[in-house]
């Protein structure tokens, strides 16, 4: 299907994957630091729980920063093109995570040292704020009919791959002693992100953007104001689709964030142990988005995703339950089944997102929705959970958790359809909102 001015299948598979995967290792290294390093290295006149919450309160700016990335990036990318701002989000994502890698700490230069991870985690976070609805539309838009789930699933492999990759890289360094891990060992991950860069780099200049939106820019129906557009046209579409972004997050950071800090300083987990359990779980997690995407395209995105975010309301008391054990069978079981709600909700997001928005705003529709979900289910989640279990336990965690993914499940089930889910949506789809 690929034409004289288009990118071929595989490159714009790779382009989506590799792209997103960057950025996503990027973003979870910084998330396992927070868990693993953070609190002693820019925060150690805290006590150990304090320095753990302000480790994930550094954690939570990236996030707040990024709907109003996306909010920017989504308006230069309705207006200019796709392909440009994946390259810039990549660029600020990148260099923002190697130059972490080369911070002084507290020791070395006081207080200038937190700060200065704060500022770099909100340029980290402005990159990744733009990104993936960038990376799936790059995909979705040049679906072919009927693929469009399968297409979107492209970038969404990219998240389980960010966290196999950033895994392995702790836990190649996991064996150092602590002092070694907390003087030099952290910063390798961090280093090594400007290499990945590179390589993600060679594959987006390759891109050109899709026919659906090169239509638009010919028929001179650009947005000229697209976050306004998409605010008086479609709010409906927009609130809802950023409730339902919340499960995914919510279930995936707290698995690859919280529970690495509670495992290990409350249970009793050695480290490698649960970094190895959450990285023999990538692949269930990388399994379930391919056939959750497969069967999005065949059955109905949002009938899938609404699936995915049953389970999520129903697994985090088991979940918890078999950590509290302590035992690393159960807490497998427990680390498993929580990659399948990921798994299932992330095969059919970047299918059922596409169609909810027409092409003309879909950039900062999609990008908007994803980051509200990002915030409440990621950036506020961690802390919450922290708070709670000094309170109420790991049953106040899970109680929580279930909440947060039953609010998401309703909004999933309210999200409107257009058209038939998997099918191009044609750029001249009714939109009452005038250029």
């Amino acid at each position: 299907m690929a034409g004289p001015n288009r990118p071929s299948t595989k490159v714009i598979f790779a382009a989506s994957l590799v792209g997103t995967s960057i950025e996503w290792y990027d973003y979870y290294i910084f998330g396992l630091a927070s868990a693993l390093a953070f609190s002693a290295v820019f925060f150690p006149s805290f006590s150990p729980v304090a320095g753990t919450l302000a480790a994930f309160a550094t954690f939570a700016v990236g996030f707040v920063v990024r709907p109003f990335a996306a909010a920017i990036i989504g308006h230069f990318g309705d207006r200019i093109g796709r392909k440009a701002l994946l390259v810039l989000t990549l660029l600020l994502t990148g260099c923002s995570t190697a130059l972490i890698g080369v911070l002084p700490t507290y020791a070395a230069i006081g207080v200038a040292a937190p700060l200065l991870l704060v500022i770099l985690r909100i340029v980290q976070g402005f990159g990744v704020g733009g990104e993936w609805g960038g990376a799936v539309l790059i995909a979705t838009e040049h679906a072919t009919p009927g693929r469009r789930a399968f297409y979107g699933s492209f970038a969404q492999f990219g998240v389980p791959i960010g966290v196999l990759t950033s895994n392995l890289v702790f836990l190649a360094i996991s064996g150092l002693s602590d002092d070694d891990f907390l003087s030099w060992g952290w910063r390798v991950p961090f280093l090594i992100s400007i290499v990945l860069v590179v390589v993600g780099l060679v594959t987006r200049v390759k891109l050109t953007d899709a026919p659906e939106f090169a239509q638009v820019k010919q028929d001179r129906t650009v947005s000229r104001v697209p976050f306004l557009d998409l605010v008086k046209a479609h709010p409906r579409a927009l609130v809802l689709a950023g409730i339902a972004s919340i499960a995914p997050p919510a279930i995936g950071y707290t698995v690859i964030v919280y529970l690495l800090s509670y495992g290990t300083k409350v249970v009793g987990f050695a480290r490698p142990t649960l970094l190895t359990l959450i990285l023999i779980s990538t692949a269930l997690w990388i399994a379930t988005i391919a056939v959750s995407a497969l069967a999005a395209d065949r059955f109905g995105a949002k009938q899938v995703y609404v699936c995915g975010a049953v389970v999520a309301v129903l697994w985090p008391l088991p979940m918890f339950a078999l950590i509290d054990t302590g035992a690393v069978g159960p807490a497998l079981v427990a680390i498993l089944v929580a990659a399948v709600p990921q798994g299932i909700m992330a095969g059919a997001q970047g299918g059922l997102f596409t169609e909810l928005f027409p092409v003309r705003v879909r950039y900062s529709g999609i990008s908007l929705a994803y980051q509200f979900g990002g915030i409440v289910g990621g950036a506020v989640n961690p802390l919450v959970a922290t708070a709670l279990q000094q309170s109420g336990g790991s049953t106040a965690v899970a109680l929580y958790l279930s909440a947060l993914c039953l609010v998401s499940l309703v909004a999933a089930v309210l999200l409107p359809v257009r058209g038939k889910v998997g099918a191009p949506v044609s750029t001249t789809v009714a939109d009452p909102v005038t250029p």
